[in-house]
């Protein structure tokens, strides 16, 4: 697909792109209104409806809780992975097979190795690439962060496993950041030199025509810089491999190795891209309650989808060659959620043949905190309604799906489809009608006294109470994801990490439901969000 047909519109749009913007907040704000509207003309018709919603979050909680425990415990075994050697024996696959062929272990992924060396060695000798010529490009985007923040995500990177002398460390910042984000560029310069085989500087002009104020411009330019950079070095553009990275992540050590080992093995290596686990658990805690209840949520969720890779999409910092990248013209410069949108953009350009791998190692991120606790309430809500914003890409996609040109088949298009729409709905309408849903038979028939309406709110009292279960495997997991506790902090603090998980109701109505309600109506109205809020990084010392 050419590069054009990849863009956001700019303007006003068509009729049909117009249908698809309305339409997930018209479902949203619908389906909660069709509660009210059936339990009026009758509170069976109500109950049915209700208890349908309550059973669907029943059942899709437990498997979440299933899922949570099978996926901590393929992150515990893939972080215990040598990846480091099993991308050594890719310099000669042939004779690691015939040594490790026959061989029984336990270890993670280890029959699938095995197997890997034996389809390689059957390739090997046709201009396949090896190891040892692979190059990893890390771009950090930065806006106005200080050095207690990107020092140690630089030195995350610096400490992997791969070799420091292939890996180009792009700093991509904002020229917007103002002086002050210009002298901490210089000293992360100086402070690097000679670590990586290089380390670039690489600031984002402001006000750049056709571009929004977002991370995904700086992160377009400073791709592009890089693109020469690498021209200029002779440096084969399919052998460079690119994350993007915020300024707070933190890269585990053998996450470089684990992506390298993962784009070897694939012969259409440039239709993939690599997903890590983002585990917001950096300042887990110093944050105050209800940002821990959020991150931990958010830590989950990322998880389990590492143990769903059909369903599996781009989300923040993530790994992606940079031939592929140069094709569709890096990231998009349109929309403040960059991330999610890069696969739908690269679904697209090429045309259908493209799925994400899961990288089952973490990448440490921060936990929403502010300068004052009213602050970190108003920067989470932000937060959240960014990302929940993804719901732009309703329209993106939908208009795609219905075109005369579409570029790939009609039905697992439409599956996806589905499935990102049903994403968006669900996460604005379950929490309120789950905890309040109950009432709503019984207030719209006060006069008929029916015994359905009445007993309604005990019997998903009886649910939820047994949905508990959930909330309980939520404890015992949170507490095992959790970093060892700082020395400043008693066995008080612990305590407080299970007592927090009583918030989880209100956070998933006033945060979650909330922030996913504000960014619908905000695309239903034609209010586009087109600016980038970032969310400010704070260390307590």
């Amino acid at each position: 697909m050419a590069k054009s047909n990849l863009d956001l519109p700019e303007g006003k749009r068509t009729r049909l792109y117009r249908f698809f913007e309305i339409l997930p907040g018209a479902l949203s704000y619908g389906l909660v209104i069709l509660l009210f509207v059936l339990s009026w003309i009758n509170p069976v018709l109500g109950a049915i409806y209700l208890l349908v919603v309550v059973a669907t979050t029943f059942v899709k909680a437990i498997a979440t809780a299933f899922r949570t425990i099978q996926g901590y415990k393929a992150v515990q075994r893939a972080m215990r992975v040598d990846w480091q050697h099993r991308l050594a024996d890719l310099e000669d696959p042939h004779a690691a097979f015939e040594r490790l062929h026959g061989k029984h272990e336990e270890g993670y992924g280890f029959a699938e190795h095995v197997q890997n060396l034996r389809l390689l060695s059957v390739v090997e000798g046709k201009s396949e690439p090896k190891p040892s010529e692979i190059y990893h490009a890390t771009i950090m985007v930065a806006y106005d962060e200080g050095l207690e923040t990107l020092v140690p995500s630089i030195e995350a990177v610096r400490n992997t496993t791969f070799p420091n002398e292939r890996i180009i460390f792009v700093l991509g910042y904002e020229e917007r950041g103002g002086e002050a984000m210009e002298k901490t560029a210089q000293a992360l310069a100086e402070k690097f030199r000679g670590v990586f085989k290089d380390f670039l500087l690489v600031k984002h002009p402001d006000g750049i025509k056709g571009e929004i104020v977002g991370k995904g411009p700086n992160l377009t330019y400073a791709g592009e810089k890089l693109t020469k950079y690498v021209q200029k070095n002779r440096i084969p553009l399919e052998n460079v491999i690119v994350t993007s990275l915020d300024s707070d992540n933190r890269v585990h050590e053998k996450y470089l190795d684990y992506v390298a080992y993962e784009f070897l093995v694939r012969p259409d290596r440039q239709h993939y891209s690599y997903q890590p686990v983002s585990l917001f658990t950096n300042n887990i805690w110093e944050a105050s309650a209800p940002m821990r209840v959020i991150a931990m949520s958010n830590s989950f969720f990322n998880v389990v989808s590492t143990m769903r890779p059909h369903l599996l999409k781009n989300f923040a910092s993530h790994s992606q060659p940079l031939a592929a990248l140069v094709g569709m013209d890096f990231w998009s410069k349109r929309t403040i959620v960059e991330d999610g949108h890069q696969y739908w953009r690269s679904l697209f350009y090429f045309e259908g043949k493209y799925a994400v791998v899961p990288i089952r190692v973490p990448i440490y991120q921060d936990a929403v905190m502010s300068d004052t606790f009213k602050s970190t309430l108003k920067a989470q809500f932000v937060q959240l309604r960014r990302w929940d914003y993804g719901a732009s890409d309703v329209p993106y996609v939908g208009v795609r799906l219905f075109s005369k040109n579409r570029q790939m088949p009609f039905l697992p298009l439409f599956i996806k489809f589905w499935r990102l729409l049903d994403g968006h709905v669900t996460l604005a309408i379950m929490a309120p009608i789950v905890a309040f849903g109950g009432w709503v038979p019984m207030l719209m028939n006060l006069r008929s006294r029916g015994a359905v309406a009445f007993n309604l709110p005990n019997v998903v009292g009886i649910i939820q109470t047994v949905a508990a279960i959930g909330i309980l495997v939520t404890i015992f997991m949170s507490l095992k994801m959790l970093p060892k506790r700082p020395e400043k902090y008693n066995s008080k603090r612990t305590i407080m990490m299970v007592v927090q998980w009583i918030l989880s109701p209100v956070i998933a109505i006033v945060y979650q439901s909330a922030a996913a309600f504000y960014a619908q109506t905000r695309l239903m109205l034609g209010k586009y969000m087109e600016k980038f809020d970032v969310t400010k990084k704070v260390v307590k010392s």
